[in-house]
């Protein structure tokens, strides 16, 4: 598996688990907000590979 689909692997995996978190503890928990947060970064390391 290439590195840009590893990534998007990641991705779809740390989205779900960000919408069962919200689900469990509310949208604005802290551990949706952290969880968030690392999607953020995977995002953003596969824009930068994009490019």
């Amino acid at each position: 598996m290439d590195k840009k689909a590893r990534i998007r692997n990641d991705i779809e995996r740390k989205r779900d688990e960000m919408n069962k978190a919200s689900v469990s503890h509310g949208i604005s928990s802290k551990i949706v907000l952290k969880i968030s947060q690392e999607l953020d970064k995977l995002l953003n390391k596969y824009h930068h590979i994009q490019q």
